[in-house]
């Protein structure tokens, strides 16, 4: 299949930026959620590593570049809209959280509040130097 309009995200529906969600290819488990312009977009498949765009520094953010847990990009999938990416990833490190869990979505909503589910690889204040 050859290269059409219809096989690239249609970043004009997100006003240039689109959610981009990160899955385990091994086991399906959903990593993260962040964002990618076309320019992130199309490194992502160009060096077969997730890029995002960070929307609070307002710059590309090559995954693992300040923690090493990068993520190593095994398909690239689009929603029928063509407004949502999905990466399945192999995550190199064992986080994708920068909080240092494996997920970003290490938080439960119960009746109760919240409850964490999820155990910690790293503590962020070793792997980012907040001390």
């Amino acid at each position: 299949m050859g290269e059409t309009a219809d096989a690239v995200p249609d970043f004009d529906k997100g006003g240039g930026m689109l959610p981009a969600i990160a899955q385990d290819a091994d086991d399906g488990a959903v990593l993260m959620m962040a964002y990618m312009n076309a320019e992130a977009y199309a490194e992502t498949l160009s060096t077969g590593r997730a890029v995002y765009f960070s929307r609070s520094r307002n710059k590309l953010w090559r995954k693992g570049e300040e923690s090493g847990n990068v993520q190593k990009v095994v398909g690239v999938f689009l929603d029928c809209d063509r407004d949502t990416i999905l990466l399945k990833v192999e995550q190199i490190g064992g986080a994708a959280c920068h909080e240092g869990y494996r997920s970003c979505f290490f938080r439960q909503v119960t009746p109760e509040g919240l409850r964490v589910v999820g155990d910690r690889v790293f503590d962020p204040d070793d792997v980012y130097g907040k001390k």
